[in-house]
């Protein structure tokens, strides 16, 4: 059974993402209420993090909160918005400890302003930290994301700040959320789904993507381990042949 100790501490994505999913089939599993799942899946959100700090990795993102989950049933809803906030409320010492540096992307001001004041809060105290970046994506969309940065993108061209024949790559980058983070190296996404779900559709253009059948709340340091082993032993060309890697 692969363990974190067993990586090759030379060879790490530099941006791990992950899609944290099936914490309602996991709690419908044992007869339990969906939200009964989420309050598990925090605990993993802790132990991850934890792993990630001791393999020395630079980027996590966790897909916390989509543009679509708004949708799903109030009491729902509003357990998450609640976890969120006692969740950062609790961890912050340990981010601190362990030299963490919260992050956000999203329409943050859609969220509760309750949730939005302990955000603000804990990115302001640990905003001096050296190691992890944890990004939680919340009230995020991909897809709303880059229409966001296209219209900002026109209305610079409209006022004459930007010329359209100078719009590229780097241009689109500084008006999505992501703008202080590199691309994304690899993505994990739990349950079993094959599906990227409108998450970081521009960020993930050339990640390797390792989908493995277990619900969120049973991912542990086995499976993390076991995805960045096998992101290890894959050839990234980036377009180019294997012989002009080699």
């Amino acid at each position: 059974m692969t363990t974190i100790e067993d990586i090759d501490k030379e060879k790490l994505p530099r941006h791990l993402a992950i899609i944290m999913d099936g914490n309602g089939r996991w709690a419908k599993e044992r007869g339990k209420l969906r939200v009964f799942g989420h309050e598990n899946g925090v605990k993993t959100v802790r132990s991850t993090v934890e792993n990630c700090v001791k393999l020395g990795l630079e980027y996590l993102t966790l897909y916390t909160f989509s543009t679509e989950n708004w949708n799903r049933p109030k009491l729902e809803v509003d357990t998450l918005m609640r976890l969120l906030v006692s969740s950062l409320r609790k961890e912050l010492k340990t981010f601190n400890k362990n030299n963490v540096r919260l992050n956000t992307i999203g329409n943050i001001a859609s969220l509760p302003q309750k949730a939005q004041k302990e955000l603000e809060e804990t990115i302001l105290k640990t905003q001096k930290n050296t190691g992890l970046t944890l990004t939680l994506a919340l009230s995020y969309g991909s897809r709303e994301e880059l229409t966001n940065a296209m219209k900002q993108i026109a209305i610079k061209v409209k006022n004459n700040i930007i010329s359209p024949e100078n719009i590229d790559e780097t241009i689109i980058n500084t008006h999505l959320y992501t703008q202080n983070l590199p691309d994304v190296d690899l993505l994990i996404r739990t349950s079993g789904e094959h599906r990227i779900s409108n998450f970081l559709l521009w960020q993930i253009a050339y990640a390797e993507l390792y989908f493995i059948d277990v619900f969120w709340p049973n991912f542990n340091e086995h499976h993390l381990a076991e995805a960045i082993k096998n992101y290890q032993n894959r050839e990234r060309r980036f377009g180019k042949t294997s012989e002009q890697l080699n």
